[in-house]
């Protein structure tokens, strides 16, 4: 039962304003005393010609009341007072009829959106940077489906450029085929980085590497079939991380896959007299948007990303006839997002305002900074290795009897470090700090993950509940909050949508686990006396596990039953 919506209808019957502006316009108080849902009649002064403190009053003698505990004037306010019984009841019952469903909705029928993200770079490692854009992007892949949108997921590998030039320079010099099979990527960082190092003393080491990325450009056999071997080696890897991040993609079209695209792109830019010369260099120019010029082709002819880039949006267009682009991309690709969207403005293509870059802060780790070509790079896998075996040194002291360890230590542990992504805004940049991650009673994942054990453990202590429930008695403080938050999670989630922040849905779980554990504390569900009070709380406690169990879902965490 949507509360808001009902509020807003009522109104309606008495104001010459259409139902969704009324809605737009209601507001939570900021005291729970205050009431539920608060109207503030401002903006019918100029209709009714009266003060809005006497609208309000004369609101509060007409309005239908049913169905609310009361409606209150507070000045120019109308305040409405919902009705904690039934309310309580219709969100218990709609969670438990809809289980892993409760929360979606088909507002998103019949869009099409792509997501671009993760994209990590061929035979590199995949370190904490890429998971920011991962964890971002698989969030908001879940919630867009979850919403009723056809959500496409791309993987827009960085699978081509100079550097697989000097990639195959060092591997012709230096590879150990043994440890490429053992540990491709990390060999092939190895000498990537030793190419870096000899390049310094030895100039001519570069040319070498731009002569075999033309060679491979050309097509020339032996360099193409060692590109193919990095790509496949690197995919075989990368799918590993993402198996065990249970993350997801329909499209693994990379930079490469463009190659052949981007001429008529290119063509296209000329036809329409955009593309202009520069110091040599093709470029499209910006000055009106006060944005440096926009390359498309250098002086020596070699295309950029803003050239792939291009082709890419074009390509998606056609492909998919998208209602919005998404790129999950750090922010400090902001400028050229801007450009690239503003090329494909002046093409003519109105859907160039339907391109969004999702921009994400930098990640940082004991003062280290993450650099491929020095090889001071953090391992993902490094660093969820260390989070799981940290997980499992807490769980052999706290529940050393637990059942399969291991993997509680492996969801937990995992789940924290994503929890850690998506925590706050992702604007800002994220500091890794073990005692704050694992921490099982601050806003972190191993607290939600832990609020919900403890009510999986309530409910089979309780056994199955068969008896009638008296939802009218769900009034305290606590009980009422806690419900409330129930209620608010399709909301938080089409708001995550809206502003493309995982994190309000984030905040918003933290808050369901809050809400649950001051009721816990505050009622003794097992020993409640009125049995039917009792089954009614202990529903409450099956409803919140599965909202929590649906939030984490979304966010590309996965819950355990005990802990």
């Amino acid at each position: 039962m949507d509360y808001k919506k009902i509020v807003a209808e009522r109104i309606k019957e008495h104001v010459d304003l259409e139902v969704d502006v009324v809605e737009s316009l209601i507001e939570i108080p900021p005291k729970s005393e205050m009431g539920d849902f608060a109207f503030p009649c401002f903006q019918l002064a100029k209709t009714f010609r009266k003060a809005p403190n006497m609208i309000s009053q004369e609101l509060q003698e007409k309005i239908n009341k049913e169905g609310f505990e009361k409606v209150e004037c507070m000045g120019p306010y109308l305040n409405f007072f919902m009705d904690k019984g039934s309310f309580g009841q219709s969100i218990i019952e709609a969670v438990m009829n809809e289980g892993d469903k409760y929360g979606s909705s088909e507002v998103g029928k019949g869009k099409n959106i792509t997501i671009d993200y993760s994209s990590p770079n061929i035979a590199k490692p995949f370190h904490v940077g890429h998971l920011f854009s991962t964890s971002i992007g698989n969030a908001l892949y879940k919630m867009l489906s979850f919403e009723g949108y056809n959500s496409i997921g791309i993987n827009h590998l960085g699978d081509w450029g100079t550097q697989f030039g000097k990639l195959i320079s060092a591997y012709k010099r230096w590879v150990d085929e043994d440890a490429l099979e053992k540990d491709p990527i990390k060999e092939l960082l190895r000498i990537y980085v030793k190419f870096h190092d000899e390049a310094e003393k030895n100039p001519e080491l570069v040319d070498e590497g731009r002569m075999y990325f033309k060679k491979l450009e050309e097509g020339s056999e032996e360099e193409v079939k060692l590109w193919k071997k990095f790509k496949d080696l690197s995919l075989k890897k990368f799918q590993k991380v993402y198996d065990r991040l249970g993350v997801e993609f329909d499209s693994y079209a990379g930079e490469s896959f463009y190659n052949d695209k981007m001429d008529t792109v290119i063509e296209e830019l000329e036809n329409k007299g955009i593309l202009v010369e520069s110091n040599g260099a093709k470029v499209v120019m910006m000055e009106e948007e006060n944005m440096p010029p926009c390359i498309i082709k250098k002086a020596d002819g070699a295309t950029i990303y803003a050239t792939r880039d291009l082709a890419a949006a074009m390509y998606r267009k056609k492909t998919y006839d998208f209602s919005k682009g998404i790129y999950v991309v750090g922010g400090d690709q902001s400028l050229h997002f801007k450009q690239v969207f503003k090329v494909i403005e002046k093409m003519g293509y109105e859907w160039a305002n339907n391109c969004k870059h999702v921009a994400f802060g930098l990640v940082r780790f004991a003062d280290k900074k993450l650099s491929t070509r020095k090889g001071q790079v953090i391992f993902l896998d490094d660093l969820l290795n260390q989070a799981v075996s940290k997980t499992l040194e807490v769980i052999n002291e706290k529940n050393p009897g637990l059942d399969n360890k291991e993997e509680v230590a492996e969801k937990i542990g995992v789940g924290a470090v994503i929890f850690t992504y998506l925590k706050n805004r992702r604007e800002k940049d994220i500091v890794f700090k073990w005692e704050e991650m694992l921490n099982f009673e601050g806003e972190t994942g191993p607290y939600v993950q832990y609020t919900y054990a403890r009510g999986k453990s309530i409910l089979r202590r309780a056994g199955e509940v068969s008896g009638e429930a008296d939802f009218s008695k769900l009034t305290s403080k606590e009980e009422f909050e806690l419900i409330k938050t129930l209620a608010g999670f399709n909301e938080a989630i089409l708001d995550a949508i809206d502003k493309l922040e995982p994190s309000i849905l984030t905040r918003h779980v933290v808050d369901i686990a809050k809400a649950f554990n001051k009721f816990y504390n505050a009622h003794n569900i097992m020993n409640t006396e009125d049995e039917k009070v009792k089954n009614a709380r202990l529903k409450m406690v099956e409803a919140t596990c599965q909202v929590i169990k649906n939030g984490l879902n979304l966010l590309g965490i996965k819950v355990v039953e005990r802990m």
